[in-house]
C-alpha cells in the first residue's frame, strides 16, 4: 500500500500541519522556540511535563480504522528525568478503550520496585482482552514473588522463601514458563526490590516476616537488608543502609524494601526502620533522617521524590539533602497504609488499606476518591498499561482495570492457593507488550495482554533519538534511530478498529504528560518500509 501523509507538524514556531490535511494543532503551554535536532535547520516544541500539549480536533483524516498507519517523530529527553517522561502521541477512548498510543513508561512504587524505566511503548486498542492471565511459571521454590523489574531487554523478579534453607532469589525470565536462576544475593530469606541504575540492575535483600501475610515465620535468620549489584553472573555488595530508630529498633536494618532513582542518585527505605538513605557509591550510604514513623515505599512524581508510609500520610521531598525539607501532603482519608503509586492521565495515584481504595492527587491539595476494587483490602502494585490503569489486591489476589467514574473491573483472581487468609497480586511490571503481576503464596508470575503493544524493554537512551511506530499486516513494530527495536505479537486486522471521535493529543495521553522535545512529528495512512523509516530518520 502507498503511504499517504495525512498530518505532518514541523513544530518549529508554529503548530500547524504541513500535510494539507488542515490538521492544525492547538497549542496549550507548549514552548514552540526549542532547538531541533542537529544538522537541521527546522525547531522543535518543547513540552514542560507539567501542563502543556498540543490538542489536534478529532477529523475522518485521522481516522485509521483497521487499515496500517505509522509514526515518525524526532524526540529529545534528558539523562535524569524525576517524573515519567510521558506521552508523545496519543488518539485514544478511554470509555471503551479504543485507538493508539506511543509513549515512554516509568513505574515507581510498583510495590517497593522501579519496574520499568525509560521504556518505549506503542500500542493499540479496541476493548479487547485476554480472558484469563497466562501462567509464567514459579521462579524456583519462592512462595513470593515481591519484586519484577525489566532491565536490558529482559524481565527480573525477585522473590522469598520460607524454608529453613531457602534464600530469596533474583531470575531472569528466559519465556515460556522458564526462569533463570541468577543466584541469592547474601543468602537473606527474600529479594525485596529491585532497580534499574546507572545501566545495571540493583537488589534489595531482607529477612522478611512473613506473618504480615499471615503465614508461618521463616527460620532462616539470616539478617539482610543488603543492596547488590549485579555484574555479568555475580552479585557486588553495595553495602547496608543501616539505621536503628524508635519502636523498630529491635527489628535492626534488615530489610531494603523499596529502592528508587532520585535526582540521579539510588535512595532506599526499609520496612521495620525508619528512615531513608542514600547511596553515595561503594558500599556507603547517607542517612537522610526520619520523621518518627516507617514508611512503605518510595516514588518519584514532578520532579520530588514522595515516600510512602505506614500510616495515611505521603511526604514530598524536593531537595534531596535532608528530611526537615520534606513535606506532609493531606492525609488520606481512612486510610492506615499507603502501599503504592502510579501516574495516571498526568495524576500522581496511591493504592491503599483497609478499603482497598485508590486516591488520585489532585491540582488543589487534596486526595479525590477514585472508588474501591471490589470488596478488596488492599491495593497493591499498580500499572498504566496500554493507556489503561491496572492494580493488583489482597486478600483474593486478583488484578482490576480502572474503568472510570469510580468503577473498576475483575480481570482475574491470579492465585486461587487453597486455605490461606490472604493472597497477594503485588509486584508489576510491562515487558514483552503484556502486563505481568507476581503473587503470595503460589510464588508464581502471571501475565496478560490487552489489545496489542509493542515494547522496548530496555531504557531508551537520552538525547536526540528518531522514533517511529508502525502497523502493518497485522503486527506493530517500533524502530528506534532507523533500527528495529521491538515487535507486537500478531493480530487480526479486523479485531482492532481505532476510528474514534478523540482528539489527537501530541505532548500528552493516558499515562503522563511529555517531558522533553518534539520535532517534525508525521503521520501517514499505510506503513512505512524499513528503508522509508531508515530515510526520515536521517
Amino acid at each position: 500500500m502507498t503511504t499517504e501523509l495525512v498530518g505532518h507538524w514541523p513544530l518549529a514556531g508554529d503548530t500547524l500541519d504541513v500535510s494539507g490535511k488542515d490538521n492544525h494543532g492547538e497549542n496549550r503551554n507548549v514552548d514552540l522556540t526549542g532547538q531541533g535536532p542537529a544538522g537541521q535547520k527546522n525547531g522543535a516544541a518543547v513540552f514542560d511535563g507539567r501542563r502543556s500539549e498540543i490538542l489536534v480536533p478529532d477529523s475522518p483524516s485521522l481516522h485509521t480504522g483497521t487499515e496500517d498507519f505509522s509514526i515518525a517523530a524526532h524526540i529529545h529527553t534528558e539523562a535524569d528525568i524525576d517524573d515519567p517522561i510521558g506521552d508523545i502521541v496519543c488518539k485514544f477512548d478511554p470509555e471503551h478503550r479504543n485507538g493508539f498510543n506511543l509513549g515512554l513508561k516509568r513505574h515507581s512504587a510498583a510495590c517497593t520496585s522501579l519496574s520499568n524505566y525509560r521504556n518505549l511503548h506503542f500500542g493499540i486498542d479496541d476493548g479487547r482482552i485476554d480472558e484469563m492471565w497466562a501462567d509464567c511459571g514459579q521462579p524456583g521454590e519462592g512462595l513470593f514473588v515481591m519484586a519484577l523489574a525489566v532491565h536490558e531487554g529482559h524481565l527480573y523478579a525477585g522473590t522469598c522463601e520460607s524454608a529453613a534453607d531457602g534464600a530469596g532469589h533474583v531470575f531472569r525470565y528466559l519465556g515460556n514458563g522458564r526462569w533463570e536462576d541468577l543466584g541469592s544475593p547474601d543468602g537473606a530469606n527474600a529479594v525485596m526490590s529491585l532497580a534499574p541504575y546507572r545501566g545495571a540492575l540493583y537488589a534489595g535483600t531482607g529477612r522478611l516476616k512473613l506473618l504480615g501475610s499471615s503465614l508461618p515465620p521463616s527460620s532462616n535468620d539470616n539478617e539482610g537488608g543488603g543492596v547488590f549489584r549485579l555484574e555479568g553472573d555475580r552479585w557486588v555488595s553495595c553495602g547496608k543502609m543501616g539505621g536503628e530508630r524508635g519502636a523498630y529498633a529491635e527489628y535492626c536494618h534488615d530489610t531494603v524494601h523499596a529502592l528508587e532513582v532520585f535526582q540521579g542518585r539510588l535512595y532506599g527505605v526499609g520496612l521495620y526502620t525508619q528512615g531513608l538513605f542514600r547511596y553515595e557509591g561503594g558500599c556507603d550510604w547517607t542517612d537522610c533522617g526520619s520523621h518518627g514513623s516507617r514508611l512503605m515505599t518510595l516514588g518519584t512524581f514532578r520532579g520530588d521524590l514522595h515516600v510512602l508510609e505506614n500510616g495515611s500520610g505521603v511526604y514530598r521531598f524536593s531537595s534531596g539533602e535532608d528530611w526537615t525539607k520534606w513535606t506532609r501532603m493531606a492525609a488520606l482519608p481512612g486510610v492506615t497504609q499507603v502501599y503504592s503509586m502510579a501516574v495516571y492521565e498526568g495524576s500522581m495515584v496511591v493504592g491503599t488499606w483497609p478499603e482497598a481504595r485508590v486516591f488520585r492527587w489532585a491540582a488543589n491539595g487534596e486526595w479525590i476518591d477514585m472508588g474501591r476494587l471490589g470488596e478488596e483490602l488492599e491495593v497493591m502494585g499498580m500499572a498504566v498499561y496500554n493507556s489503561t490503569l491496572y492494580a493488583g489486591t489482597l486478600p483474593l489476589g486478583q488484578v482490576y482495570r480502572y474503568d472510570g467514574n469510580g468503577h473498576w473491573t475483575c480481570t482475574g483472581q491470579l492465585d486461587t492457593t487453597p486455605d490461606v487468609k490472604f493472597r497477594r497480586a503485588w509486584s508489576t511490571a510491562v515487558y514483552d507488550g503484556k502486563l505481568y503481576f507476581g503473587t503470595l503464596p503460589a510464588g508464581r508470575v502471571m501475565s496478560l495482554e490487552a489489545g496489542r503493544s509493542a515494547t522496548l524493554d530496555s531504557a531508551l537512551a537520552p538525547g536526540w533519538r528518531h522514533l517511529a511506530a508502525v502497523r502493518s499486516a497485522g503486527m506493530l513494530t517500533v524502530y528506534v534511530d532507523g533500527e528495529v527495536v521491538a515487535e507486537s505479537a500478531e493480530f487480526a486486522a479486523v479485531d482492532y478498529d481505532l476510528r474514534n471521535s478523540q482528539p489527537l493529543r501530541i505532548g500528552c495521553g493516558q499515562h503522563d504528560y511529555f517531558t522533553g522535545r518534539i520535532a517534525d512529528l508525521q503521520i501517514y495512512r499505510g506503513a512505512l518500509r524499513a528503508d522509508e523509516v531508515r530515510g526520515i530518520a536521517g
